[in-house]
C-alpha cells in the first residue's frame, strides 16, 4: 500500500509540476500582451494627435486646396 500512496503523490506532483509551467507561460503571454497593448495606446494616441492637427489646418467648410478629392474628381468626362 505505501507504493499507491508514493505513486499517488508522484502523479500529484507531476500534475502541479504542469500547472506551474502553464501558469508560468500564461504569465508571459499576458506580460507581451500588455506590452503590445500598452505600444498600440501610445500608437493611436499619437493618430489622434496628428488626425487633430490635420483637421485643424482644413477650414470648417472644407473647401481647402489640397483637401480630399475623390479619383472620380480627375476623371475625363467620357468616363
Amino acid at each position: 500500500m505505501h507504493t499507491d500512496h508514493s505513486e499517488h503523490d508522484d502523479e500529484h506532483a507531476k500534475r502541479l509540476e504542469n500547472v506551474e509551467v502553464k501558469l508560468a507561460y500564461a504569465e508571459q503571454a499576458l506580460d507581451t500582451l500588455d506590452a503590445v497593448v500598452a505600444r498600440q495606446q501610445r500608437q493611436i494616441d499619437a493618430l489622434i494627435a496628428q488626425v487633430v492637427t490635420l483637421k485643424n489646418r482644413v477650414p470648417e467648410g472644407g473647401d481647402a486646396e489640397g483637401a480630399f478629392r475623390s479619383l472620380r474628381d480627375d476623371l475625363p468626362p467620357h468616363y
